[in-house]
């Protein structure tokens, strides 16, 4: 239902569900519900959103006494889905996207609203998809180069890493990890962007719109749109990952994102 606690007076706020909360009551589309002024999401469930939710309970909900609390499974969170207005849009994908920082969501927004039609990715389904394994892969948009050296890759002749130093210099980058030798080479062949001159290797982690568009590239390589349109988060995970690690993290990412555009 979007939240995995509660949210509110007395209630356990954990940051990310806080947000989901705060960026729903900014979509509210009712007659009934105004806002002063539109809530900062940030996680913290102060007075400021805790009044909203008295608001939102005591006008839309219909409670006689609000008691700005709601629960991961209660009416209020119900009715709060039910009078959104959906889509992607600065709210919801801030609060997709909720372990990131607040100055990532405004680098990173414009670009994803203008490369995702570029792709094909405009249903709710497919964006939720593709929101859910980009947000896990890159922790909300936080890294697009993997942390740990790409020493491991050394010697990986299945990903044409058969070069000294290949292992370093093809690590994984972008916000769904471009990885080796081989993908580096076709990704640039489809792209333009020379990614086998060397010191060119971090453009894709470096350059925001190309951390987005080599990510989009590997989406579309794998069909994973078809997937997405089946709700097949496992065959996805398996494709993005090569298992299913951080699978249950990628559902929770899912779940968000579907409560805001389904």
């Amino acid at each position: 239902m979007g939240i995995t606690n509660s949210v509110g007076k007395g209630g356990k706020n954990l940051k990310v569900d806080v947000k989901v909360v705060q960026a729903a009551l900014n979509l509210v589309k009712n007659s009934k519900f105004k806002l002063l002024h539109k809530i900062e999401i940030d996680g913290k469930a102060g007075t400021g959103t805790i009044t909203a939710i008295e608001l939102f309970q005591s006008s839309v909900v219909g409670m006689k006494t609000p008691d700005g609390l709601i629960s991961a499974n209660g009416k209020t969170i119900q009715a709060l889905k039910d009078s959104l207005q959906k889509g992607l849009n600065a709210n919801s994908f801030a609060a997709i996207m909720a372990h990131g920082s607040q100055s990532k969501m405004l680098t990173y927004f414009p670009l994803f609203q203008t490369k995702l039609p570029q792709y094909l990715i405009t249903t709710p389904l497919r964006i939720a998809h593709f929101l859910a394994q980009v947000g896990h892969e890159s922790l909300s948009l936080t890294y697009t180069e993997e942390l740990a050296s790409g020493d491991a890759y050394e010697g990986r002749e299945d990903l044409g890493n058969t070069e000294k130093g290949d292992g370093r210099r093809f690590k994984g980058r972008g916000f769904i990890q471009l990885t080796g030798r081989n993908n580096y080479a076709a990704y640039s062949e489809d792209s333009g962007l020379d990614l086998m001159k060397s010191g060119n290797e971090t453009l894709i982690s470096t350059v925001p719109a190309n951390a987005l568009d080599v990510s989009l590239w590997f989406w579309k390589r794998q069909n994973l749109n078809k997937r997405a349109d089946t709700d097949d988060i496992r065959g996805i995970t398996r494709r993005v990952n090569g298992g299913y690690n951080g699978l249950e993290d990628r559902i929770k990412y899912l779940e968000r994102a579907k409560f805001f555009l389904l």
